[in-house]
């Protein structure tokens, strides 16, 4: 599976703000087939990041949301900001 058809798109919250900036880590919406593996992939190779650890789960409405915890030398905020989510 491509690493554009993985990641469907960033999700922002204020919960989600606050992992950005204390947790170093992202949320993004995937594909339901992905698993840890390839999204961990992909998001690596989109965004030219270091990927520590991924964890998923299924949202009430039925997407699948990953979240993603960046290397030490990679920071969330600034990525965050490259995807326009503040």
């Amino acid at each position: 599976m491509r690493a554009d058809k993985i990641i469907v798109q960033p999700v922002i919250t204020e919960k989600i703000y606050d992992m950005i900036e204390y947790e170093n880590k992202l949320v993004f919406i995937v594909a339901k087939t992905a698993n840890k593996p390839q999204i961990r992939k992909a998001v690596e190779e989109l965004y030219e990041v270091e990927v520590i650890n991924v964890n998923t789960a299924i949202t009430p409405k039925g997407y699948k949301q990953a979240i993603v915890k960046l290397g030490p030398n990679d920071s969330a905020v600034t990525l965050a900001s490259k995807l326009g989510l503040f």
